[in-house]
């Protein structure tokens, strides 16, 4: 009977056949420990020389890193092995060997792992945050779907900045200029208005020169918008989204948290509600924390982010930032319109911003004093004021950054790991 690795608990006790890999490997004389994999798991099987024929012996013996092969043998239960079962074998059938492979179970160095990231992402820790970056995926698409959100995919190529600004990837789309998408969410907003509650996922692009450990060239983001929803009712959201694909990890995900050695207690804190700072006591605290270079009106970076996400044991929500930092359609704040209502979403532990989103401008008027300030002209953006000329509503929404939200809930130190073929700024291979 064929299975697979994350099935082998329905098989204890039978004799089952495995595809697989071989990922490392060990012997001492009458035995020999096959550290095997099948894209599904890792488990050991056990192959003892009074057991098998010669044939069998010898090659499990002299089988290299990464062969290919059928492993047919019985299940059995083993407290010691993370999976809690391995394997004793009875059979090996080679399907393909492999030679000099090249990540050996040495450590080697970062760019070297980078430049044979198609074959580093079989390794445990990268096969660990695949997996949660798969279980956050799927939880987000459980979570909308139980909301009453639809799924609505943007255009990857635009005619025109979402923010209004130069980071943009330029290409020609025929006789025009296009752009690669750095965010969904203005037709994300013509589809709650046809739709009510609409959310997205996909890749975005932004053509900024940064070599933090925060940015990606190409990054997905899932970016949910809801008509009827003011700014209160979005962070409301948030926060439940985000508790709940933290608790979808840790329920789903403990062998591979286990693989990365993650402080999973951290992550059981991830409970909604979360805390509230506004902009202006951000920046109180920051003075308190010795940072007095920052003044009000000026963006927070890394180490700003960092310092106040210290002062909290959760996510915490920053609120209502001066207008003239964030994004031309953020709504102002009717009882002090020099701030806007929105909220970026700090991650603990050092990770920063992980969402950023906003109640938008519903009002015509307000809207076209914007086009003038920001110079938005011409009919790439025509079509986004007439959602403030029919039947315009309060609405908000958010966009989460998948790549930074699995580096955080992994405890790695570098979002590249966080994504199966990352796009730096000295990196398109492989």
């Amino acid at each position: 009977m064929k299975t697979t690795i994350d099935k082998v608990h329905e098989h204890v006790g039978e004799e089952v056949t495995l595809g697989g890999w071989l990922a490392n490997k060990r012997s001492s004389g009458k035995i020999a420990f096959l550290q095997l994999r099948d894209g599904t798991g890792f488990i050991q099987g056990v192959v003892v020389k009074a057991e098998v024929n010669e044939e069998t012996f010898e090659l499990a013996k002299r089988i290299t890193q990464e062969s290919s092969l059928y492993v047919t043998g019985t299940i059995v239960k083993d407290e010691r092995s993370p999976l809690g079962y391995e394997m004793h074998v009875k059979k090996l059938e080679l399907i393909h060997e492999a030679v000099d492979y090249p990540i050996t179970p040495k450590n080697h160095g970062t760019e070297f792992l980078m430049d044979h990231r198609h074959l580093w992402l079989r390794s445990r820790k990268q096969h660990a945050l695949m997996k949660i970056r798969n279980e956050v995926i799927r939880a987000t698409y459980e979570f909308f779907n139980e909301q009453g959100f639809i799924k609505v995919d943007p255009p990857i190529l635009t005619g025109a900045s979402a923010e209004g600004t130069t980071e943009l990837f330029h290409t020609k789309y025929f006789d025009e200029d296009a752009y690669l998408s750095q965010s969904g969410q203005l037709y994300m907003e013509a589809a709650a208005m046809a739709f009510g509650k609409v959310f997205s996922f996909g890749p975005t692009f932004r053509a900024e020169k940064s070599k933090t450990r925060r940015h990606l060239i190409e990054f997905w983001m899932i970016e949910p918008e809801m008509a009827f929803m003011d700014h209160e009712d979005s962070l409301e959201l948030q926060e439940q989204y985000v508790s709940y694909i933290v608790q979808s990890v840790l329920k789903n995900c403990q062998i591979e948290l286990k693989t990365l050695d993650r402080d999973t207690s951290k992550l059981e804190n991830v409970q909604a509600p979360f805390p509230r700072i506004t902009y202006d006591d951000a920046i109180k605290l920051l003075h308190e924390k010795g940072f007095d270079d920052i003044e009000w009106g000026e963006d927070f970076g890394a180490p700003h982010e960092t310092a106040i996400a210290e002062s909290f044991d959760k996510p915490v929500f920053i609120t209502h930032y001066p207008a003239k930092i964030k994004a031309f359609y953020m709504k102002p704040d009717p009882d002090r319109p020099e701030v806007v209502l929105c909220a970026d979403l700090i991650a603990p532990e050092g990770y920063g911003e992980i969402i950023g989103g906003s109640q938008r401008i519903d009002d015509l008027e307000l809207m076209e004093k914007r086009y003038e300030e920001h110079h938005l002209h011409g009919p790439a953006y025509e079509w986004y004021l007439e959602l403030r000329k029919y039947g315009s509503v309060p609405h908000s929404g958010f966009g989460l950054g998948l790549e930074r939200t699995v580096a955080w809930i992994a405890g790695i130190e570098h979002v590249r790991e966080a994504i199966p073929f990352p796009r730096l700024l000295n990196r398109l291979y492989p």
